[in-house]
């Protein structure tokens, strides 16, 4: 990017501009509002007494000494707060008929299933005095075995974290397109391979925070919470606690990073409500940062096996998934749907003939997981690509080339790929290319001949990611077998006031993607007017009663098409109020800079926010016309959106320390149209530090009772900026047919093409010495075991 932005004329559209995010000054001025600040008149603040064992059933609940503390209002048990529910904390994706949904109730009552799991609820006058108390409460409980080993669950003998399931298996999802077995026998090398995902934690700045505050006079709740989702928490939490959806407004003020873990409806945030409800006063909880780690969900936590054959030449001919999912130890919104989201891309951007994918869901004692960023499709990315450069290693030949060889030909039309969906678009080759030139891939792999000859003890290595998610989370109907309850259309509203200017409605809600920003801009071009007279609202339920919030890529791709099209019907009602005052026919008429003229001619011309001006006063409006300048429009698009890109990482391991350092990282993407440059390349800086964090880095771990021995940031290593390389981005546009911006989405790429890049680079640094084989994260300690032991394989080559 360069230095200085240039400045769109009246005429030059602002869409594809790095404009300035209006975001950012608040936030960086220390002028932003969190939930932790909002604190009304009254305010009693709530701490989670928390089960300090893995699995175990409740005996007794002692809260004599708790409610005798200094500033409790009030403790409360899993049995006195069972009736203030309706129901439990639902799933919202259950992916097959027969599978498993436990209980999952706000507080337990008879056993507890994973360190962190709550029993109990102090209210306080103060936060502090709140956390006091509940180390008062003494709770009697009678330990039982813990399974904490998604494979290990899966064994006749082990303990049951749900024990009236009679199993720890939750469900099995299979997916299988063309004869896989026929394809692998036909194959001259067939590699296996075992991937592991491991848990790793959101971490964001902001940590989870609700505030909930009765409405004295109408009888409803305002919530602020620091979520992804205001709808879902509004429409979730009125079927958990019997409220009528009416009287709940659910306000998302400025959130301090999501990354999938506020892609959910808590526990916190139910007993908030029930809790103001009760004692009708306003009700706080602000997470601590080890409550994050014990209470908020995980990401990843699978097991993958990948089976892939080819030709002599390397050309594939099938691939087999089996996945192991650890669910943790009840299932939140969308936990049972992760993994299976990721079955349409485990093939990639590679051409071939059979694909058989199955995913087998397994409860443990652990704290569930749900999404996390790249949710499914990160997991997919890295998945296929560290089994096509076991691959190439089998057949002796470059993974670049291997990959060119199998790359999908151009396409601007849906493609039915090999796990049976369609993807939007792809030109899948030049992107390659250009990373590889970007990153002067010859030139590397020189160098590393030469230190490998000179017997250096820092060793180089060049490793791939290629990738494409499913992004735009759509559409509503069910496709290709998935229930998805997610995604689907998105709503906006556009009006022009009497001024002129321009206010718009959003249903998503945005948490650094700078969606105030970009939709300024789209509705600026659509209009024909400056973007700082766009006045963008959005993460309130009062004032955008519809909407399907932000995830999965779908900004833009869904809710942006949302904003256009409502700009659009605007420009359209324009255009008949303008045809009538200038007396013209609307076909003669041109809209050009905000301008309306009759074309051809060097008579009357009107602005739109003269238009604007008519249509609220309504003197003189064509026959029928309703007033104001106003329209709705909800968009719900036929496909999901594919952005796809090339990430190469080039890293230096010191095999004497096992130090691995990422020396360079080069990302060469395509999210289809882009509004605004300098946010994409935000969106992917963010990303890719978050891939680099679980290749190197980042690790949820437990001991076999359970117990967290990562609970807090002194022992969960999130990386700082200095740990980190500076990003070479490029970008390349190849436009998506599904909506009319053309858009794919950018907010999860950096995540899903990084890690796999990170892995095979610190792979080709150690092949050489033996080491085809290593998980995340790479930690120096578990680099130099894996060349201290002698040599560790990874895939097998069964032909």
């Amino acid at each position: 990017m360069t230095d200085t932005v240039p400045q769109p004329t009246a005429t030059t559209p602002h869409v594809g501009q790095s404009l300035p995010r209006r975001e950012d000054a608040a936030l960086i001025t220390g002028r932003g509002t969190w939930t932790d600040d909002i604190a009304p008149l009254g305010t009693v603040h709530l701490a989670l007494v928390r089960s300090p064992v893995a699995h175990a059933r409740i005996g007794s609940i002692d809260t004599t000494a708790a409610r005798e503390a200094t500033g409790v209002v009030t403790v409360l048990t899993g049995a006195d707060l069972f009736d203030e529910f309706v129901a439990g904390i639902p799933c919202g994706w259950p992916v097959t008929e027969d599978i498993l949904v436990p209980d999952h109730r706000p507080l337990a009552r008879d056993e507890v299933n994973h360190v962190g799991d709550a029993v109990a609820v102090v209210v306080a006058t103060g936060a502090a005095a709140a956390r006091d108390a509940a180390e008062l409460v003494v709770v009697d409980y009678e330990e039982l075995p813990a399974v904490v080993d998604v494979e290990a669950a899966l064994a006749p003998d082990a303990p049951l974290v749900h024990e009236e399931f009679g199993t720890n298996h939750c469900y099995t999802w299979p997916l299988a397109v063309g004869d896989v077995d026929a394809a692998l026998a036909q194959a001259d090398v067939v590699v296996e391979g075992r991937y592991i995902q491991q848990r790793v934690m959101a971490s964001p700045m902001e940590p989870r925070a609700v505030v909930v505050t009765p409405d004295a006079v109408g009888g409803g709740f305002t919530i602020h919470t620091s979520t992804q989702v205001p709808h879902f928490v509004r429409d979730i939490l009125a079927a958990i606690c019997g409220i009528s959806d009416t009287k709940l407004r659910v306000v998302a003020p400025d959130v301090g990073g999501g990354f999938g873990a506020k892609l959910n409806v808590y526990a916190e945030e139910a007993l908030a409500l029930v809790l103001a409800r009760r004692l009708r006063r306003p009700v706080k909880w602000t997470e601590t940062r080890s409550e994050h780690h014990i209470a908020t969900t995980h990401g990843r936590g699978q097991v993958q096996y990948m089976t892939v054959g080819a030709t002599r030449d390397g050309k594939i001919l099938g691939m087999k998934v089996r996945l192991v999912a650890d669910m943790g130890a009840y299932l939140q919104l969308l936990t049972p749907g992760i993994a299976v989201f990721g079955a349409f891309t485990y093939c990639g951007l590679y051409d071939f003939g059979a694909y058989d994918f199955s995913c087998q869901g397994v409860f443990t004692n652990l704290t569930p997981t749900d999404a996390y960023r790249g949710a499914g499709r990160s997991e997919a990315a890295y998945a296929h690509e560290r089994v096509l450069d076991d691959l190439a290693r089998a057949l002796e030949m470059d993974p670049a080339e291997l990959r060119l060889r199998n790359l999908h030909p151009p396409f601007s039309e849906p493609r039915t790929v090999p796990s049976g969906v369609q993807y939007d678009s792809g030109d899948y080759e030049p992107c390659m290319r250009r990373a590889l030139e970007l990153v002067d891939y010859e030139g590397l792999r020189a160098e590393q001949r030469r230190r490998r000859e000179a017997g250096e003890t820092v060793e180089i290595g060049v490793g791939i990611g290629n990738f494409t998610e499913s992004g735009g989370l759509s559409p509503s109907k069910v496709a290709a077998g998935v229930r998805l309850q997610s995604g689907g259309w998105e709503a906006a509203t556009v009006r022009m006031t009497t001024a002129g200017r321009a206010e718009v409605v959003t249903g998503t809600s945005p948490h650094g993607q700078g969606h105030e920003t970009a939709w300024a801009q789209i509705v600026a071009d659509s209009l024909g007017i400056d973007p700082a007279d766009v006045e963008v609202f959005h993460s309130d339920t009062m004032i955008a009663p519809f909407g399907r919030d932000t995830y999965g890529s779908r900004s833009l791709a869904v809710g942006g098409s949302a904003v256009y099209g409502a700009a659009e019907k605007v420009v359209d009602k324009a255009r008949k109020i303008a045809a009538h005052l200038l007396e013209a026919s609307e076909d003669d008429l041109q809209f050009s800079g905000g301008v309306f003229s009759v074309a051809g001619t060097s008579g009357p011309s009107i602005t739109i926010q003269e238009v604007a001006g008519a249509a609220s006063l309504a003197a003189d409006l064509p026959e029928g016309m309703e007033p104001n300048l106003t329209a709705d429009h909800h968009f719900d698009p036929p496909n999901f959106t594919w952005p796809f890109g090339t990430h190469i990482a080039v890293v230096e391991v010191d095999t004497e320390t096992g130090d691995t350092r990422v020396r360079r990282f080069v990302a060469v993407d395509d999210c289809g149209r882009i509004v605004n440059p300098q946010i994409v390349d935000g969106q992917l800086h963010g990303g890719i530090a978050q891939g680099i964090a679980q290749a190197l880095y980042e690790q949820a771990t437990f001991d076999e009772a359970g117990q967290p021995t990562a609970a807090t940031l002194a022992d969960y290593a999130v990386p700082a900026a200095s740990d980190l390389p500076g990003f070479d981005l490029d970008q390349r546009v190849t436009l998506s047919p599904t909506n009319p911006l053309g858009a794919k989405g950018i907010g999860e790429s950096g995540a899903i093409g990084s890690s796999p890049a990170v892995v095979n680079a610190a792979i080709d640094a150690l092949a050489a010495r033996g080491v085809t084989h290593l998980d995340m994260p790479l930690t120096p300690q578990r680099v130099w075991r894996a060349l201290s032991e002698g040599p560790v394989r990874g895939a097998s080559i069964v032909s």
